[in-house]
């Protein structure tokens, strides 16, 4: 038995040096972050040649489906766009299959009579998803740059203006991506506690990437690509859920240089429900372990990349891993407690294993100081520790549902490409609900079975008097109870 108990303590130990490494790395972007933020965030952008003609002829692409709530909305904030008209094409890339492709018909009709080169770019099939329509888009596009929003996004006039002068300082920039705004952070807790945590990412993560010469990547949207370099790269694919993960390496392994600017904002719709936001989570979850399988061999492969960037790399492209980390060590922690009664000379390894959560206290800085940067909404440091407790609860409880996405795209698991309901910030009910999938199925049975679960071992806790590991249970315990209650109450909503 005791060879038994040992590998329990194994397992366990690895998985929370895993979580340890990705803490320290996160910790360590903050460094490379505190140093370049402020000057990364008030640079003023090149200047714009005095004479129009001159400007690069500029593509926005708006890929959409069935986006009844908000397609109407980006249509008009893309006709707004402050940019000459004459090298300005808007492509609505509209793969939709209900009523919304009559609405965007007739919103790119009024548009055009005004003067806007805009189109409907229609498909005969979904093929390759949104790689897919991207793909058949820039097949007809005209510009040398292409500007990319998501249906919720709703870019500023001024955004062309702001991001397509550094294109003409550097010849071999690939990418200028600007970070997420949101515009329905305070429409409940949930939208909060992900603002939280998106803003350590744009904030701090992909400050400190740029700034250290690390491989960051386009978010997917809010950013504009150099068409060249799309197609030198080898082009949109749809072999992975993340298309703009996957370009993003094969175009920085070619050697294309990307900027983010963290003071341009593009403003965008956080999920609202749990079944929209699982399934941002699964796709962005299994779409990075699909593109880490595609390309860390090369990554370190590469003889022209140092050390540090193939470990930060390795940090980036495996950083969903931490799910499965996170749950593995959840469930051998109760058994851990029962075996501590029966072998106490592992006294001194069951007190190690009480770290659980100290390993997360490198990640402290790095979210305080997107906390910080970000003005600390509340004004109160003192609203920081219960936000951070809270996002950590939440995220601990999503890790059966996104240690599993994780699991089969590192197995290579084919699934398709589910897009995220948009509510457009209306009261629309009846219209979101036809986009919405429920949630409450086996998977929310099970994470119901795991809040009982950690909740078993709080008890364990203090019938064996052993509390190294109480706030990891009680995190654990509170994250799935959360997870359970919002499926169960948005699955109800009209």
């Amino acid at each position: 038995m005791l060879g038994l108990e040992i590998l329990l303590l194994v397992l366990y130990g690895l998985c929370l040096l895993f979580v340890l490494a990705f803490s320290v790395a996160q910790w360590r972007l903050t460094r490379l972050a505190r140093r370049a933020f402020v000057a990364a965030a008030t640079a003023p952008a090149p200047p714009l040649p005095a004479d129009a003609r001159q400007w690069p002829r500029v593509t926005v692409q708006l890929p959409v489906y069935n986006e009844l709530n908000v397609v109407e909305r980006i249509i008009d904030a893309a006709a707004a766009l402050d940019y000459p008209a004459d090298r300005l094409q808007i492509q609505l890339l509209d793969d939709s299959t209900d009523e919304s492709v009559a609405l965007a018909a007739a919103r790119v009709a009024h548009h055009r009579a005004r003067g806007v080169d805009i189109e409907q770019v229609r498909r005969p099939d979904r093929q390759g998803y949104k790689a897919g329509a991207l793909a058949h888009g820039l097949a007809s596009a005209t510009g040398e740059l292409v500007a990319i929003f998501d249906a919720d996004f709703v870019p500023a006039p001024d955004f062309l203006r702001l991001t397509v002068p550094y294109f003409l300082a550097d010849a071999r920039l690939g990418v200028v991506q600007t970070r997420w705004g949101h515009l329905n952070e305070d429409y409940s807790l949930l939208t909060e506690l992900q603002a939280f945590g998106l803003n350590a990412h744009f904030l701090v993560e992909q400050v400190g990437r740029n700034a250290g010469h690390h491989f960051i990547n386009f978010n997917g949207t809010g950013g504009v690509w150099r068409r060249r370099c799309i197609e030198q790269a080898g082009g949109w694919q749809a072999d992975t859920l993340t298309e703009d993960l996957d370009l993003s390496y094969r175009a920085q392994l070619g050697g294309w240089h990307f900027r983010y600017l963290p003071a341009v904002v593009a403003p965008a719709e956080l999920p609202a429900q749990m079944d929209a936001l699982r399934s941002q989570q699964h796709r962005w979850n299994k779409g990075g372990a699909e593109t880490a399988r595609k390309h860390l061999g090369r990554v370190w492969r590469s003889a022209a990349l140092p050390l540090r960037t193939k470990l930060y790399a390795t940090a980036h492209l495996l950083n969903s891993a931490v799910f499965v980390a996170v749950l593995l060590m959840g469930l051998l922690s109760v058994p851990l407690l029962l075996v501590q009664t029966t072998t106490p000379e592992l006294g001194w390894v069951f007190r190690l294993a009480g770290l659980s959560v100290l390993s997360l206290t490198p990640l402290v800085a790095y979210y305080h100081a997107a906390w910080r940067w970000n003005g600390g909404r509340g004004a109160s440091g003192r609203a920081f520790a219960p936000k951070l407790l809270l996002f950590l609860s939440i995220s601990m409880g999503l890790s059966l549902h996104n240690g599993w996405a994780v699991l089969t795209g590192l197995a290579g698991r084919l699934t398709p490409f589910v897009r995220t309901p948009k509510s457009g910030l209306s009261t629309k009910g009846a219209r979101l609900r036809r986009y919405r999938t429920g949630s409450v199925n086996g998977q929310t049975v099970l994470e119901a079975l795991l809040a009982l679960y950690f909740a078993g071992g709080i008890y364990l806790a203090f019938r064996l008097d052993n509390y190294g590991l109480l706030p990891f249970h009680l995190l654990l315990t509170a994250g799935y109870a959360a997870v359970v209650y919002y499926s169960v109450r948005h699955a109800r909503q009209p």
